[in-house]
């Protein structure tokens, strides 16, 4: 349950976001307590407000390869919006979301359009060698697989928990494979700072997670 400061903080950050644009604060709030609820849906265990406040806080990080900071922070705050481990279109759904409720803060059209493609971007993880906004928001999505050997471990139970109605074999199959294909990748970030400083930690930690499916 998040605590009463850690919503604070994060509708602070919310609102510095929006700022840019002159947002209605009444609408601003409802906006806020929107997300509030959908991050807050049962079944989530991993893509929860923690993450997003996470992402956010790896966006900070990385600002400087950003074109458009707010795009970047919005597709943050969105690009999870909606999660349904039996969908295949979350992405799809999530940009709609965004859509729907930033065109209803009055925010520009050619934002949203930002906001939408980098949330689309999201679904196979790739982003092209020109879309540095995309670039950054996929970097702080993924930050987590180069976390710290306590937190990591706490983070693939999460993922496990959202799969909970998977059978376990089924499960190591699926989940191998999705991490397999990471580490096949030439890069699994994008940007410099993440290139250099969590790519050998992230990949450490995918072989280690592979190894653990495989010993049961």
């Amino acid at each position: 349950m998040p605590t009463e400061n850690f919503m604070d903080i994060l509708f602070s950050n919310w609102q510095h976001t929006l700022k840019t644009f002159s947002v209605d604060q009444v609408a601003a709030e409802k906006a806020f307590n929107d997300l509030v609820t959908a991050y807050s849906t049962p079944g989530r265990c991993y893509h929860t407000l923690k993450h997003i406040d996470h992402v956010l806080s790896t966006i900070q990080i990385l600002q400087g390869y950003t074109n458009n900071l707010a795009a970047v922070q919005l597709a943050g705050w969105f690009h999870d919006v909606v999660y349904d481990t039996q969908a295949q279109d979350n992405e799809e759904r999530s940009a709609d979301y965004a859509f729907a409720l930033l065109s209803n803060l009055n925010i520009p059209e050619s934002t949203i359009t930002i906001v939408t493609r980098i949330i689309l971007n999201t679904k196979d993880h790739q982003a092209a060698v020109d879309d540095c906004d995309s670039q950054v928001l996929l970097d702080a999505d993924l930050a987590i697989l180069a976390t710290n050997p306590v937190q990591y471990p706490e983070y693939a139970h999460a993922i496990r928990q959202e799969y909970s109605w998977v059978a376990e074999a089924e499960y190591i199959i699926g989940r191998r494979q999705v991490l397999e294909r990471f580490l096949q990748r030439s890069h699994i970030y994008f940007t410099p700072l993440m290139s250099e400083f969590a790519e050998p930690c992230a990949r450490g930690n995918i072989q280690g997670e592979i190894q653990s499916l495989l010993s049961g």
